[in-house]
């Protein structure tokens, strides 16, 4: 009984040992290098780079399909982190063209929250049934507050 015991604990210790050798020598497959990459990116889920989300963006940019500067909510910063880790050239951030920012006419709003709860990045504050208003230095520009809002109250503006 003990020698079936101790023989597999033996088998059980060698397979530990030569799995922890694997994990350590073999490379990462490329779910964990699109979680790393999704980890840097700034989870705003804006779509202005052309994905419905950050992770969509993070799988695209590991399969080479997307470039890795164009994510405008992360700014210089996220891409030259995203060429540290993918080991590429550092690309200057993708033109934007004309940025904007959301306006909310303040006379109009009926404070029915549908904008907050569009906001990816909380940049809309207000309450029930009370006016809203955009803070500025938060919003990124997405525009995807407008469409939900009823009284169509919401407008983009050029920021600058």
């Amino acid at each position: 009984m003990w020698t079936a015991v101790i023989t597999i604990a033996g088998i059980a210790l060698i397979a530990g040992i030569g799995l922890s050798f694997a994990a350590r020598r073999l490379p990462s497959n490329d779910g964990d290098l699109v979680e790393r990459v999704n980890d840097l990116l700034p989870q705003t889920q804006c779509a202005q780079c052309g994905y419905p989300g950050c992770r969509p963006f993070a799988a695209a940019v590991v399969d080479g399909t997307a470039a890795i500067n164009l994510c405008l909510p992360g700014g210089e910063e996220t891409v030259r982190r995203l060429a540290d880790l993918l080991g590429r050239e550092f690309v200057a951030i993708a033109d934007p063209g004309e940025l904007s920012v959301a306006v909310i006419d303040e006379s109009s709003c009926i404070g029915c929250t549908h904008c907050i709860s569009a906001c990816p990045v909380d940049a809309i504050v207000g309450a029930h049934r009370l006016m809203h208003t955009v803070i500025e230095s938060e919003c990124t520009g997405c525009e995807l507050c407008v469409a939900p809002c009823p009284v169509d109250c919401i407008s983009m503006r050029p920021l600058g």
